[in-house]
């Protein structure tokens, strides 16, 4: 049995505005999915969704993982598990490290020879098969690990802070809150443009700050950010709540990561923090996630047999 592991990711900056060409910097973080994979006499999927064969309703992106890698190899029969750290659906992710990681432990598996940029290439063509429309952000994060700028996907340098992430635990739309964006925007052009403009040149600021390691100012920028973000209409009550509960408490700085309207915030905290704003976010009725930033995308845990 082979297992491998890809982490989830959060965005520092960008999001919406990446949609638009505009820059964004994401990270991934140490909340990782687990996939286990062995020969077997038929193909069995098995996750806290239950156990199935191929099945595009249940585990969609897995099913689609070995049909492609049936391209590369001859598959008659194999049983996968996923464990995951990551809540689905809540813009950490998740569908990527899934994929990513099924990727990986079936190239290990079958000898395929793929490369970590095959990976990443294979995994976005999976998102793009399960939900019409995939930005390639999330499975290259997963597949490379560290401090991504996009698109031109450029590793800064890490994160060397706690990063608190909080879960609303309501459920968002990607695809309506990108097509609300764009309705404002071609409403409102001359107005929501510029924000978008403004999102992506914080992303450009930042960029030296990662590399200074200037957490302070980083802070700043992501609470700007935030605010555009609140300007464009993804946010909402209970990430506000979750956002404000963080920084009234010290946070570094606190923001949505993802679509919004629903799903996660991030916040940076310094090292003798990072517990107390968790409370703080429980406390105002978010699940935390205490993490940090990994330099590690898709990785090789262990082989059996």
């Amino acid at each position: 049995m082979i297992t491998c592991s890809a982490p989830g990711k959060v965005y520092l900056f960008g999001e919406h505005a990446v949609v638009y060409g505009e820059n964004a910097i994401c990270c991934a973080v140490e909340l990782r999915t687990k996939v286990s994979v062995e020969k077997s006499d038929e193909i069995i999927i098995e996750s806290i969704l239950g156990r199935t064969r191929l099945d595009h309703d249940t585990h969609p992106y897995v099913s689609y993982v070995i049909e492609k890698m049936r391209q590369f190899v001859d598959i008659p029969g194999v049983r996968i598990v996923i464990e995951s750290e990551l809540p689905v659906g809540s813009g950490l992710g998740s569908s990527a490290a899934v994929t990513v990681a099924s990727i990986q432990a079936l190239n290990h598996l079958y000898e395929c020879g793929l490369s970590l940029e095959d990976i990443a290439k294979t995994g976005h063509e999976i998102e793009k098969m399960v939900q019409g429309n995939a930005s390639p952000t999330d499975t290259y994060v997963s597949t490379m690990g560290g401090v991504v700028m996009i698109p031109q996907r450029k590793k800064l340098e890490l994160i060397n802070c706690p990063i608190v992430v909080g879960n609303t635990h309501k459920f968002s739309s990607t695809k309506q809150l990108v097509g609300n964006v764009s309705k404002l925007r071609s409403d409102f052009p001359s107005v929501v443009e510029p924000i978008l403009s403004n999102i992506g040149q914080i992303s450009i600021l930042a960029e030296k700050l990662v590399a200074e390691g200037d957490y302070e100012t980083i802070g700043k920028l992501m609470n700007i950010n935030q605010g555009l973000l609140d300007a464009i209409g993804v946010g909402c009550a209970e990430l506000s709540s979750l956002v404000y509960a963080a920084r009234d408490n010290g946070a570094i700085s606190a923001k949505i990561t993802g679509a919004g309207g629903g799903g996660c915030m991030v916040a940076l905290t310094r090292e003798d923090n990072a517990e107390a704003i968790a409370k703080a976010i429980e406390n105002a009725g978010g699940e935390a996630i205490i993490t940090k930033n990994t330099a590690e995308g898709v990785r090789l845990e262990s082989l059996h047999g």
